[in-house]
């Protein structure tokens, strides 16, 4: 019975494997999103996978899903717990404050790649250990700031050839004018109280705005007959509301208001955006960021401006997916060898490992038989592998000095006197 059951490990719900052909894609977004956050002065920061759980309850709020249902929390000492980081802001600003970064350099700017933890339902492009990249501009309150993210974004969504997503923005307020929208917003959907799903009528008492975050599809009819919080913000918001539409109209970046677009975390203050893309039906978000001014000061540092956003890697690959003609993560093109070695009779392995080697130090990507297989075996993994040359090593040219190189493109050979003769011969064809 144990052995029976030992057959039958898999991986945990919601954790998936990346495999060698579906890396591809993903070293293709990883190093769009590395080539544009450092073209626009961003800088990669790296934080531990957990936390002190003290952290994400300050920063995202108790009262949201992800604090409440979806943390990974775990006992460290007998006084304190850690939890797997379920996103990544709160660490950088952590990070910010806990090295006093502010008092060497106020204004800095981080961007991070890596592993994030959420215990939620497992679903298309959202997973229980997902990926995010993301960037977090720390210590202004300009608007343009706020732009920039923006515009990274898409860039880095231009660059992977993703078409038909759309941008949406929103200001949600300050801690001066929040208040007020709080008290009319909460009015105004009690009257609905009874068609709410039952997470909505607990957040209409403890954090009504997360009702308008509440992707139910009675939840989100209901909200579109309430106020927009953009008749409730003070002119301080407004005003920087409206600086972040002026110059996304003079840069010509289009985008959507959606006055109902509040993030779930409640860190954020006046802009928030999001990505999303139709592909990813009904949980269609693929990036959000936004503005948390007050993040820093919420876990015990001084008042400071910030703006960022993270981009979900798995969501934002099966959009990208869904939008080319070719599925990129099929495509094992660039996984092919410059050359592959057939070693003909026992004899020439050692040479032909040699020669492997040699070829390595002179940067071709080359491979060979190590299950001592048939000629014709060997000559098919060549042609599966998609290797542009085969190199084939016998008997004979072991005898004569010489190695044969065939073009796998043309079906030419050539007889090469060493290994320095194959390695232009693949450089110049590469």
């Amino acid at each position: 019975m144990e052995k029976e059951n030992e057959k039958n490990i898999k991986a945990p719900l919601g954790m998936k494997d990346i495999f060698p052909e579906e890396r591809q894609l993903w070293g293709e977004m990883e190093k769009a999103a590395r080539e544009e956050f450092e073209l626009s002065g961003y800088y990669e920061i790296r934080t531990p996978v957990f936390e002190d759980t003290r952290l994400f309850v300050r920063s995202i709020g108790e009262t949201t899903d992800i604090v409440e249902k979806e943390m990974y929390t775990f006992g460290d000492t007998a006084e304190s717990t850690i939890t797997l980081r379920p996103e990544n802001t709160a660490p950088v600003m952590r990070a910010y404050l806990e090295y006093e970064l502010y008092k060497t350099k106020k204004f800095q700017k981080f961007y991070y790649i890596g592993p994030m933890f959420r215990k939620e339902r497992p679903q298309a492009g959202r997973l229980r250990q997902f990926h995010q990249i993301g960037i977090e501009a720390i210590g202004s309150y300009d608007p343009l700031l706020d732009v920039e993210t923006i515009k990274i974004a898409t860039r880095v969504y231009d660059r992977l050839e993703l078409s038909g997503y759309e941008v949406k923005i929103n200001s949600i307020g300050c801690e001066k004018c929040r208040p007020g929208f709080r008290k009319v917003l909460k009015e105004e959907l009690s009257k609905y109280k009874d068609d709410l799903c039952e997470l909505c009528k607990i957040r209409l008492d403890r954090n009504v705005f997360r009702v308008l975050d509440c992707k139910q599809k009675k939840c989100k009819e209901i909200c579109k007959n309430v106020s927009s919080i953009e008749e409730h913000i003070c002119n301080d918001c407004s005003g920087h509301f409206k600086t972040v539409k002026n110059t996304l109209k003079d840069i010509e970046l289009e985008f959507k208001i959606d006055p109902h677009l509040v993030r779930g975390l409640d860190y954020y203050t006046k802009t928030v955006y999001e990505i999303t893309h139709p592909s990813m039906g009904a949980r269609d978000t693929i990036c959000a960021g936004g503005r948390y001014d007050n993040l820093i000061s919420d876990i015990g540092g001084p008042p400071t401006g910030a703006v960022g956003f993270a981009a979900g890697m798995e969501a934002s690959m099966i959009a990208i997916l869904n939008t080319r003609k070719k599925e990129r993560e099929k495509d094992t093109s660039q996984l092919a060898p410059d050359a592959y070695i057939v070693s003909i009779g026992n004899e020439t392995r050692n040479y032909c490992f040699k020669l492997l080697n040699t070829l390595r130090q002179s940067g071709i990507s080359v491979d060979m038989d190590y299950e001592c297989r048939s000629t014709k075996a060997q000559m098919r993994t060549a042609n599966k592998l998609n290797s542009r040359f085969t190199i084939v090593i016998g008997p004979d040219e072991l005898e004569k000095g010489v190695i044969k190189l065939k073009d796998m493109q043309t079906g030419d050979e050539k007889l090469a006197e060493d290994a320095n003769e194959i390695v232009q011969v693949v450089k110049r064809n590469k």
